[in-house]
């Protein structure tokens, strides 16, 4: 008796880029993700790839997605408004905050001259190292969220890819004078977007989008106790 084989893969590519196709058209296009190149990067990255092999099939959905650990991944509208936000150059030097599976750092390495990665997840880092391999672009490096990587600064731009408290000043000096910084932030349990620019004479960043954003740990603000 003859068994017969059947090679789903091509009706699986299928389904992902139909899913990815509504998502530029329901989730980007209608809300300000309006830098055609970022559109284009997030038309025809397959996010799922970024993803544990359990989330692929909710790969497209508008909203968080969780990557174990108490991590989730931000939503396709909040990946494509920090990066429009952004204003990302061709010749730009990035360092990606958050970097989780890779799908951040796989979109603005089609905009930007080089991406380092950061990410603190050890699982989290084994995907993006496995989907980025062959990226000359990116480096995917692994450490404190808040630490930044001095070692491949200062940076052009720096694009923290979740929601915070507070950035660390030692964070921002490793952006360049002038450079750019987007960034979630997160303000009395309300999560903001917010973009600023590192000046000589200070930093500070200006909510620009009201919108559900990942909170990514070590970046609390130190309380202090008042009598």
């Amino acid at each position: 008796m003859m068994t017969l084989t059947v090679d789903t893969a091509p009706v699986e590519a299928n389904r992902f880029e139909a899913m990815r196709h509504a998502m530029v058209a329901s989730q980007l296009r209608t809300n300000a993700v309006n830098d055609a190149r970022v559109v284009e990067a997030m038309a025809r990255t397959p996010r799922e790839t970024y993803l544990p092999a359990e989330q692929h099939g909710i790969a497209y959905r508008d909203g968080l997605l969780p990557l174990g650990g108490g991590r989730q991944h931000n939503s396709p509208l909040a990946t494509g408004r920090l990066l429009t936000e952004a204003e990302i150059r061709p010749g730009d030097h990035v360092l990606l905050v958050g970097a989780a599976g890779g799908y951040a750092a796989a979109l603005i390495a089609q905009i930007a001259g080089s991406v380092v990665a950061l990410e603190e997840s050890e699982s989290l880092v084994g995907i993006a190292r496995g989907a980025l391999a062959g990226e000359s672009k990116v480096e995917v490096v692994q450490g404190p969220l808040n630490a930044g990587w001095v070692a491949r600064g200062p940076y052009d731009l720096l694009i923290v890819d979740g929601a915070v408290e507070e950035l660390p000043a030692a964070l921002v000096a490793q952006v360049k004078p002038g450079g750019r910084v987007v960034s979630g932030v997160v303000d009395r349990g309300v999560t903001r977007l917010a973009a600023g620019r590192r000046t000589e004479g200070g930093f500070g960043l200006v909510d620009f989008a009201d919108i559900e954003c990942t909170e990514l740990p070590g970046f609390r603000r130190l309380r202090t106790f008042t009598f």
